[in-house]
């Protein structure tokens, strides 16, 4: 078996780290966003939720909920900052009625399995509107009632009441999602985000009081004023906090696409080496603190679910990142979400007004999409098995897709010889193994089975590997 990989290994090789830190997608979906058109409309979704059913998968929702009481200045999410919270009144209407017209075509006793409010700050929304949406979507469609799905939610300690959590539990969350990004003041304060570490920490216990199974934290590096010995006390403090799971992100400095940024000087933000320093003593510190390098800036602890996933070859990826649920239908709802059900894609309008009027008019609010084509369907599972386990067995791949792996991607096997060269992987006569080295490098490897990549503009398109 190709999956019996040392998943606590890493090798931090810097001169392939400056040959390889190239842009490329992070591979949430193949073929990435820039792939989907106009072409695939409303009508065309609605037939894809109908076709669905025939499979009988389970379900995974998601409800982008967009607003924030203030924003953060690193923050380049689909978001409204505002303390009107008024303006969520219409868009959860727009909500109920997008809800209505998907449990219309689907077959709404299918389980739910998977269920996520992100955003934005989904707690921005009232009490009395987080329960209302909850009571709205059980009535729509078939939540499970005994506490074994994966409902989970995205949280901001400073947006919380001591009743919040509570409530979430009550209402059948069992996961969470902690922003946190850095315990710095100084570098909080550049960022507009001010939260001390007693704040998140308070919310951690209360909330594994509550029953919630896996906690999740956020990080990001890159941020102004970052230093090598500033982050470092960060993880310490967090690992003190001991959270079940952790993304560590790497902060993109784009202030020409995400307005908000322009708040920050790009003289406060550390060196490129400086970052890279920075990023190699976090995986470093964590590993030896006992988390798995599941992949792609995410960690574990060896108990989670998402560790135990990628050691029995059973986890995917989608566009929440890694998930243990790759046999749901993903159905996205609220402005920018992107669904994906069966062999297709499908993304909301961007911003609330276009979803709302759309939605209003009794149409889906589909902008653009995509159905994949075979090949497509192939090249993703070989990109999905390469980014969630660090190695392919040829012979079980063939077998799945009734395809001959070496024959039909032997352009790509000539090319990974390269990458193979330098260290990044082994080509096998079972087929691939990454190594230590590779991991780190995971999407310059996909990106070799990617058929669609415009490289003159990949820069424009995308943030570096590392």
């Amino acid at each position: 078996m190709m999956n019996n990989v040392d998943f606590d290994q890493f090798e931090w090789n810097a001169a392939l780290i400056e040959r390889y830190n190239l842009a490329g997608p992070r591979y949430t979906s193949y073929p990435t966003a820039p792939q989907f058109h106009a072409g695939f409309d409303a009508l065309a979704y609605r037939q894809a939720l109908i076709d669905s059913n025939a499979s009988q998968a389970p379900l995974s929702l998601y409800f982008h909920i967009p607003f924030c009481a203030k924003v953060c200045f690193y923050c380049g999410c689909n978001k409204i900052a505002t303390g009107d919270t008024s303006r969520c009144g219409p868009y959860l209407e727009r909500l109920y009625q997008e809800m209505d017209q998907i449990a219309a075509v689907i077959d709404t006793s299918r389980p739910v399995h998977q269920l996520h409010w992100g955003g934005g700050t989904p707690t921005f929304l009232s009490h009395q509107q987080m329960r209302e949406l909850m009571e709205h979507t059980r009535a729509r469609f078939q939540l499970r009632d005994d506490d074994q799905g994966d409902y989970s939610i995205e949280i901001d300690p400073r947006e919380i009441q001591p009743d919040t959590l509570p409530l979430l539990r009550e209402l059948g969350f069992n996961r969470m999602s902690f922003g946190l990004q850095d315990l710095n003041l100084q570098v909080q304060q550049a960022v507009n985000r001010v939260q001390p570490r007693e704040m998140t920490e308070g919310a951690l216990q209360q909330a594994r009081e509550l029953g919630f199974r896996s906690l999740n934290l956020d990080l990001i590096y890159g941020l102004p004023h970052q230093t090598p010995d500033s982050f470092a006390q960060t993880v310490e403090e967090v690992i003190e906090m001991s959270p079940d799971r952790l993304s560590v992100f790497n902060y993109a400095h784009l202030p020409e696409r995400f307005k908000p940024q322009r708040r920050i000087r790009a003289e406060d933000l550390p060196s490129p080496e400086h970052k890279l320093l920075i990023l190699e003593q976090t995986i470093r510190r964590l590993v030896e603190a006992g988390y798995v390098y599941i992949g792609m800036d995410h960690f574990a602890k060896p108990t989670d679910s998402l560790a135990i996933a990628q050691r029995e070859g059973r986890l995917h990826r989608n566009f929440q990142g890694y998930t243990t649920h790759s046999d749901c239908d993903l159905i996205a709802m609220g402005a920018s979400s992107i669904s994906q059900v069966g062999p297709t894609y499908a993304q909301n309008h961007h911003d609330t007004e276009g979803y709302e009027t759309q939605i209003g008019q009794g149409q889906l609010a589909t902008l653009r999409g995509l159905v994949l084509t075979q090949d497509d369907i192939l090249r993703r599972a070989v990109i999905n098995q390469l980014i969630c386990h660090f190695a392919l067995d040829s012979q079980a791949w063939s077998a799945a897709w009734g395809v001959s792996f070496n024959d039909y991607f032997a352009p790509e096997l000539e090319a990974l010889k390269t990458h193979a060269k330098d260290g990044l992987l082994e080509i096998l006569p079972e087929g691939l193994r990454v190594t230590p080295a590779g991991r780190l490098l995971i999407r310059s490897l996909c990106m070799v089975f990617d058929a669609y990549l415009d490289q003159p503009n990949l820069g424009r398109a995308f943030s570096r590997i590392i």
